[in-house]
């Protein structure tokens, strides 16, 4: 999948990926992809030395890129298998489609900012991930277009589950993770589909930006 990649950061991939597995992340699959993604090429170049720190940095629009840790344990917790359809909320800097890419999911995404997903399109195309389908919108409301999907992953924090999204669930075991709580703090829940009943699952607690959308936060400009 990555035709252009340079490993100048092999060195500091391999402790990354030593870092996750100490954190608690076992899945063969995600530990692969990160440790083949070359990260700082998700960044711009003044913050490039810093992308194997287990830090969320900005990446412009008032929005960031997750750390590792968080990146991997959303990965892991879907429990993704190879031509699974997955669609992503918040494509950001491409960098957690580009892991979904790499582990063998066929990839939607969607990001609100124009702007961003131009750049994270640019990136993306480069490194050689040109099946994954982008779009700009209103990630709340899904991409009811290419639903169902095997799993929504969400990389902004709702006040709700967004209902919509659920409906976009395969009912054959269908999962949505997504971050819910206040804009300080959230909790990550993991709901699955299993014939029309959903179930919900409490995860550890996260920080992430807000989903602006009809089925977020409200409609204002937080950048």
């Amino acid at each position: 999948m990555l035709h252009s990649a340079q490993n100048n950061f092999s060195h500091e991939r391999s402790h990354l990926l030593e870092f996750l597995r100490s954190r608690g992340i076992a899945n063969a699959s995600v530990l692969r992809a990160m440790g083949k993604i070359p990260r700082e090429q998700f960044l711009e170049k003044n913050f490039a030395r810093r992308a194997y720190e287990d830090s969320a940095l900005p990446i412009g629009s008032g929005q960031t890129i997750s750390q590792p840790f968080t990146v991997a344990y959303m990965t892991q917790s879907l429990q993704l298998k190879v031509g699974e359809k997955v669609l992503e909320i918040g494509t950001g800097s491409g960098y957690q489609a580009a892991v979904l890419a790499e582990i063998g999911c066929k990839v939607f995404t969607i990001e609100r900012h124009q702007s961003l997903l131009q750049i994270a399109r640019k990136r993306l195309d480069a490194l050689g991930y040109h099946d994954i389908i982008s779009r700009s919108g209103d990630g709340s409301r899904g991409w009811p277009e290419y639903a169902p999907f095997d799993a929504i992953i969400v990389t902004a924090g709702a006040p709700d589950v967004p209902e919509t999204l659920t409906k976009q669930l395969d009912l054959n075991g269908g999962r949505l993770l997504v971050p819910v709580g206040s804009l300080d703090i959230q909790r990550m829940y993991l709901v699955k589909n299993q014939q029309g009943k959903l179930t919900v699952e409490e995860l550890p607690e996260f920080k992430f930006v807000p989903l602006v959308g009809k089925e977020g936060w409200a409609q204002e400009e937080r950048d």
